[in-house]
């Protein structure tokens, strides 16, 4: 009989053998609590389902904990796209994936075994809930959704990462099925089953929680309503919807192509659906601070302020700190990695965003991209010389004198400031802390706030951990954490908030049969507006985006890039987009960090970046089907290409 292990109110992960088909997909505990003793009680069966919860993606695999041990989804949705340069050597996993050396045999990208372990669980606990008997038969329907949904949302990890796999259904995995007879199911297959999952949950739900102290986390009626959206507008995406690479590959045994042949222009209709439905609950609404009348620090702090107020009226669902330790570690090393190194106790700096994310923010004043994006997409994304649009107001050369941070840049004092840093979105300054900032801190009390990241700067350059790009992400750091005395604060982490809802249905309205334009204008400018930019078509008179529709795909996509920054969306979306090939190829552009004074580091260079220029090939649109998997299942079907 299955076992699990029990400490208090919190269950930990079993350690699990991976030697046949099955083994993995069951957990064998000795000498512990048996299912029918976990069942019993009121106390355990929540457990247990805090157990499963326990699959879910945590903080740490999202923003770049690199090999961090729960899921080994370590840092593919920030380090691993073209929208950050971490910087450190001493965990080296995403420079092995940016360079295309890694293959069927790199396990720290396989989590094949950890997912299907999950959705085990969830197997296990949707055929056993029933039978305790201290529930009322309310809760009992309501738990059962969440097991559901947290299985499909594992699923869905699967999925995004592997393309389809293999689905068990409504039934546990069977321990006598074969290995040699194990193969996947088609993308509509999967497709199918995730989201009558889901559309289970979502009757079953509730629209609340009754207390959110206790309840904190826990899925409610529009957190499975938002995961519909994503995994549709997945589905609607060119990656998963016909796409030319996978015509007549990839045939499973039972003679299906795995992937669909042509594309279904319908499966837009039905992403966006997903996310108007989302909209209309009118439940949520994008988080403004309300504190502040200078408009600028208005859009500041709303923007930050959705990481930093806990359940505000944004956050659709979210992470929940799953013990003190984890909480502690994930806020630590994450702030740690964000402060410059040298103006604060265990400053490492790292977390380091791309040149391109740099070049990407809207300037305020004109509400235009300073990198021209019909250009970029023509001509790509050149870092040295970069395709500037002469009406954005933007400027890579020449120096502003005592200019002011606009985050309370008076107290703080003026800088000689590169004119780069000047004008930008509201989003700039709440997110990147460039070469020549203060450091913005209330608790650190006079001393030099300068952040300099050249050779002999406050932060000097060195070439083992340092700040590489010239700039650090600072958007998760509020400035009344006191650092040097271990106070890293906790913050809770989305898995959902409005913001990408309103962005899905934007992009989804301007793709399907029946188009949309002006209700994909009307969703892109709100989240612009929120900022303190203006319309969209205000800031490019001179296209007419009801008609040019490819035209709002790049704004909309360039708009993604900047709202849902380090976020854990942009590896994703290039893949989807199947953009990546030209996204994901680019050289390390950094600031000449290893000059040995201020003007100087501002030029551009790819001499500070010892590594590997960055690979993708049409082959990384799928993660592979891993060594470990083939040894045991040896008739799945592999990805293309490897």
């Amino acid at each position: 009989m299955n076992k699990i292990k029990l400490f208090g109110l919190a269950l930990i992960t079993a350690a699990v053998s991976l030697t046949s088909c099955s083994d993995y997909l069951e957990v064998k505990l000795d000498d512990q609590l048996n299912l029918d003793e976990v069942f019993s009680k009121r106390a355990t069966t929540l457990s247990y389902l805090r157990h499963i919860y326990s699959y879910l993606p945590e903080e740490a695999e999202y923003q770049g904990a690199n090999n961090h041990p729960v899921g080994g989804d370590a840092a593919v949705g920030t380090a691993m796209s073209d929208e950050a340069l971490f910087s450190w050597y001493q965990w080296v996993t995403y420079l092995n994936f940016r360079t295309g050396d890694w293959g069927t045999t790199t396990e720290s990208y396989n989590i094949w075994a950890s997912k299907y372990v999950g959705i085990e669980q969830a197997g296990i606990f949707l055929e056993n809930v029933d039978r305790c008997p201290e529930l009322t038969q309310s809760e009992k329907t309501q738990m059962k959704a969440e097991a559901r949904l947290i299985r499909a949302y594992d699923y869905f990890q699967l999925f995004r990462r592997f393309g389809p796999v293999y689905i068990w259904g409504d039934n546990r995995s069977n321990p006598t099925a074969k290995p040699e007879s194990i193969d996947r199911h088609t993308v509509d297959e999967n497709l199918d089953f995730m989201i009558s999952e889901i559309d289970k949950a979502i009757a079953d739900l509730p629209l609340d929680l009754p207390d959110e102290t206790t309840y904190a986390g826990r899925i409610t009626k529009g957190g499975a309503m938002a995961l519909k959206s994503r995994i549709l507008l997945y589905a609607a995406s060119p990656l998963f919807n016909g796409c030319e690479l996978y015509k007549g590959q990839m045939m499973n045994k039972d003679g299906k192509y795995l992937f669909p042949q042509t594309p279904d222009p319908e499966k837009w209709e039905k992403a966006a659906k997903a996310a108007k439905d989302v909209i209309d609950m009118n439940k949520y609404s994008l988080y403004v601070d309300n504190t502040e009348t200078d408009p600028m620090l208005k859009a500041i702090k709303s923007y930050q302020g959705v990481q930093f107020q806990s359940w505000n009226s944004e956050i659709i669902w979210g992470y929940w700190p799953r013990s003190v330790a984890t909480s502690y570690y994930l806020s630590c090393f994450n702030r740690q990695r964000m402060l410059p190194p040298g103006l604060a106790k265990n400053s490492n700096g790292g977390y380091c965003a791309s040149m391109k994310l740099f070049d990407a923010y809207p300037m305020q004043e004109s509400g235009r991209y300073p990198i021209d994006p019909i250009q970029e997409l023509q001509n790509g994304y050149d870092a040295l010389n970069p395709q500037i649009d002469p009406k954005s107001g933007y400027s890579i050369d020449g120096w502003e004198n005592g200019w002011e941070h606009p985050i309370e840049g008076s107290k703080f004092g003026p800088i000689k400031a590169h004119k780069s840093c000047v004008g930008r979105d509201a989003r700039f300054y709440a997110s990147i802390m460039a070469n020549g900032f203060k450091f913005i801190s209330d608790f650190l009390v006079g001393g030099n706030r300068e952040v300099t990241f050249f050779t002999g700067g406050t932060s000097s350059y060195n070439p083992n951990d340092c700040v590489k790009s010239g700039f650090l992400w600072r958007r998760f750091l509020p400035a009344d954490l006191d650092y040097d005395n271990g106070n890293y604060g906790e913050y809770f982490y989305w898995y959902f908030r409005l913001a990408e809802i309103y962005l899905n249905y934007a992009e989804a309205c301007n793709e399907k049969p029946n188009r949309q334009a002006d209700e994909s204008l009307k969703y892109l400018n709100l989240v612009r507006e929120r900022v303190g930019l203006n319309k969209i078509e205000e800031a490019y008179p001179e296209i007419n985006f009801l008609s040019d529709k490819d035209a709002l795909r790049e704004m909309i996509h360039k708009e993604r890039m900047v709202e849902l920054a380090f976020e854990s969306h942009r590896y994703y979306d290039v893949r989807r987009w199947m953009t990546a090939t030209k996204d994901l190829t680019n050289k390390n552009w950094t600031l000449d960090l290893i000059a040995t004074n201020y003007e100087a580091s501002w030029q551009r260079t790819t001499r500070v970046w010892a590594g590997a220029d960055n690979v993708f090939e049409p082959k990384h649109y799928l993660f592979p089907i891993f060594q470990s998997q083939l040894s045991e299942m040896k008739n799945i079907t592999q990805n293309y290409g490897w």
